[in-house]
């Protein structure tokens, strides 16, 4: 408690909150201090500094599974809120690494990020959140997409959205769209080892009769339209588009907002977490129907497993961080962007993401992304507990924390899977996915009592809970209770206590008994 007090009024508060009724004569003293607050002018600063103290204390550590980005219009808010946050770790989701991969400069991540951002209506978020200039595309947009149907690539916005931008905003979503489909197809061919030569299809396509192959199959093209695509050479971008792209680029690597919170993404977060014998991550872990877990090869080494995890973020990391070393930091950002929507990405858990099909094919059989089998398995007790012996975990006594994965309550579908020992808490807490789950989210509480599953209502405004004095409605559902409270001791904090506690011992007792000798008395 001590240690969290606010320095302003630390002095104050702890001589508050050790009062004693038995104590005589010691009621005018407290209030002769409250006095004192007020008479000075910092009541107002006291009742906040003593709210955040009771915030602080109610949650001594918060794990956050992942999908900060692309999931509303304040990402750049919530960082700033989070890295001010005592004790915060962070599993990455894939809409996370991609921000991550964009901020490190590679530019397929940097395309996504702004097509994802111009789909939805948040490029306010690079603009105003970031400082980023779009100035660039928009410009080229305007000229290159000026008399091109843009029609397929309407905007999903909210009821913050300016209309008035609408039509230029559909002109660069489609610019963008064209940009990354290039980017990625020269990346896909540039890194075989991928495996993701199904995803090349710009030169798949018969613009005469505005048709595309795939798979053995003809389908029909709604829009073949793109003005930059040039048939014979179809993922070569234009001199404008590297022109734009490199803009992009050095607005992303010089936004030191946006680096800052990226800095933070790698500093407190990473793929997976083992805390108190609990595993949290993401997404999943990949796998086949029969649950042999899936292998990905790079530089001649195969991984599956909790090695197929770890080598992924070492990878991540190198990306961001190599610049000593260019063809390093390369291959780190291309593997960042496999992370984003690869086959055996443990945070995208889909065979494919069919961006392509969606905006340009009818037939809804090619939009299909089949989910990994993991998510068809997660009742099998055999494999959680593989999956939690993977990581090391006593699977009698473990769980793993998943997110990803919105859970549609409304449907009847529950969080609570295998008997309670994996739990999905992404129950849809950003509003665009309120209407698809029923709720607004779930957060995983877990104490010395036990675990409990908390379901809340989604929150309407600040000023709606001042007029009516509600906050967000909260349902509780308790997943298990511990015979006995749980001790510090049983932690991975109290492990670490215990540790420095032997190292003290340890070093007292050399001082007693003279292998260290004291330098002054």
């Amino acid at each position: 408690m001590r240690k969290a007090l606010p320095p302003d009024f630390a002095y104050v508060i702890e001589e508050l909150i050790t009062e004693k009724e038995e104590v005589q004569d010691k009621e005018a003293y407290y209030n002769e201090i409250i006095h004192t607050i007020i008479q000075i002018d910092r009541a107002q600063e006291f009742i906040i500094a003593l709210s955040q103290l009771i915030q602080r204390m109610v949650i001594d550590h918060l794990h956050i599974v992942g999908d900060i980005f692309d999931r509303g219009p304040g990402p750049h808010i919530i960082l700033d809120t989070l890295s001010h946050y005592h004790s915060v770790d962070i599993q990455w989701g894939n809409h996370d690494i991609v921000w991550m991969g964009a901020a490190a400069g590679h530019l397929a991540c940097i395309a996504n990020v702004i097509r994802l951002s111009a789909r939805y209506g948040n490029l306010d978020t690079l603009e105003e959140g970031y400082g980023i200039n779009l100035i660039p595309l928009a410009t080229f947009a305007m000229e290159t997409y000026a008399d091109v149907n843009c029609d397929l690539f309407s905007i999903k916005y909210n009821t913050d959205y300016n209309t008035k931008d609408l039509d230029l905003d559909m002109k660069m979503h489609k610019a963008i769209a064209i940009i990354q489909f290039k980017l990625e197809g020269s990346l896909i061919m540039r890194r075989p080892e991928f495996q993701m030569e199904d995803r090349l299809l710009l030169d798949k396509i018969d613009y005469e009769k505005k048709t595309i192959r795939i798979d053995g199959k003809t389908y029909t093209m709604k829009d073949v339209e793109f003005p930059t695509v040039d048939p014979e050479n179809p993922y070569a971008l234009s001199k404008e588009e590297e022109q734009v792209m490199e803009r992009l680029k050095q607005a992303f690597q010089k936004c030191e907002k946006l680096q800052k919170h990226v800095r933070f993404l790698f500093s407190r977060g990473g793929l997976y977490k083992v805390y108190n014998s609990n595993l949290l991550y993401h997404g999943c872990m990949p796998m086949d129907e029969n649950g042999n877990f899936n292998t990905f090869t790079i530089d001649g080494g195969t991984y599956s497993g909790k090695a197929l995890y770890d080598i992924l973020d070492q990878y991540a990391r190198r990306g961001y961080y190599s610049k000593h070393n260019p063809a390093e930091m390369q291959k780190g950002q291309d593997v960042i962007w496999y992370i984003w929507e690869g086959p055996n990405s443990p945070v995208f858990g889909k065979d494919k993401m069919a961006t392509f099909e969606r905006y340009f094919i009818e037939d809804k059989e090619t939009h299909t992304e089949t989910k990994n089998s993991y998510y068809r398995l997660l009742d099998n007790e055999d494999i959680i507990n593989k999956i939690l012996m993977e990581f090391g975990l006593d699977s009698k006594h473990s769980h793993i924390v998943n997110g990803h994965v919105p859970v549609e309550l409304k449907k009847g579908e529950s969080p609570i899977k295998c008997g309670g020992k994996l739990l999905i808490i992404d129950g849809g807490f950003s509003k665009a996915y309120q209407g698809k789950t029923g709720i607004a989210g779930y957060t995983l509480v877990a104490n010395s009592h036990g675990m409990r599953l908390v379901a809340h209502e989604p929150f309407e405004s600040a000023e709606s809970a001042i007029l009516h004095e509600s906050d967000i409605f909260s349902d509780s559902v308790i997943l298990e209770t511990s015979n006995s409270r749980i001790s510090v001791a049983e932690t991975d904090g109290g492990t670490e206590i215990k540790e420095t506690i032997h190292q003290l011992e340890m070093l007292l007792r050399a001082y007693r008994d003279g292998t260290i000798i004291e330098k002054s008395l």
